[in-house]
């Protein structure tokens, strides 16, 4: 891998997000701003899951986890389908750069605007409340990994895209909906028994309760299980997407 083809294409991605900083950082920041204080402080001073955290505390991971996806899901998928759209791909395939330089461009640049935004919205947790960090190594594993995996899962909407409603359906019917059922602003053990079980299937739940562990050590899975799910996955997305890749699906005419 060359250095410096690689740095060309990030500093190329990390450029783009912010050239708009109102879309990209200002947008996420105040949208999560609002969820702290609505949920967290107006709401959340009514609520009283457990006894040695407050609602505040136990939402802040779901929201920080949120936005690193939407983040690095938004960053990729639109990146790579203008530059399919204005044919600037063309460019990108006829250089000296390698699928795997290609690829780890866009993922860095996508992860890159996904820890500048996280970074924010913990800034402005810490007005409101303690903002812990139980286990730092752990917060850092779980959310550059998530930013990684749906880095990767926007470089795939990106290629199956053909118009700009695309980009949002994904986002719109699944990621969103599993988001706020998967332990965003409730514990699971408040959900009946039955359906206790059914979201334990829920991806984003792992995802959720990992980073929330990271930061009030407090968590309803097995984290190991987490990390492990998180690597596969990130390895399995890399190939499907180094694959298509090199087989110019949707990149070639």
């Amino acid at each position: 891998m060359n250095l410096v083809r690689l740095g060309a294409v990030v500093k190329r991605e990390t450029q783009r997000f912010l050239r708009i900083p109102i879309q990209t950082l200002i947008a996420p920041w105040i949208s999560a701003t609002l969820y702290i204080l609505v949920f967290g402080l107006i709401i959340g001073s009514h609520i009283q899951l457990f006894e040695e955290m407050s609602y505040i505390d136990f939402v802040l991971p779901g929201i920080l986890m949120m936005n690193v996806v939407l983040s690095a899901l938004g960053q990729s998928s639109t990146s790579l389908f203008f530059q399919r759209w204005t044919r600037v791909i063309h460019e990108t395939l006829t250089s000296p750069l390698s699928y795997v330089e290609m690829i780890t461009g866009y993922v860095i640049g996508a992860v890159a605007r996904s820890v500048i935004v996280a970074t924010g919205i913990y800034v402005i947790a810490l007005f409101f409340t303690g903002a812990n960090l139980s286990h730092v190594g752990w917060f850092f594993f779980y959310a550059v990994m998530t930013a990684i995996i749906f880095s990767l899962v926007g470089l795939l909407v990106g290629l199956w895209a053909e118009k700009m409603e695309h980009l949002s359906i994904l986002q719109t019917f699944v990621i969103t909906p599993l988001l706020y059922v998967g332990g965003v602003f409730n514990s699971i053990s408040m959900l009946p028994e039955k359906l206790q079980m059914i979201a334990r299937f829920n991806p984003f739940f792992y995802l959720v309760d990992g980073l929330r562990y990271s930061m009030i050590g407090f968590t309803e899975s097995n984290i190991m299980g987490g990390v492990i799910g998180l690597s596969a996955g990130a390895f399995l997305l890399f190939w499907i997407v180094l694959t298509l890749f090199k087989r110019g699906w949707k990149l070639r005419v």
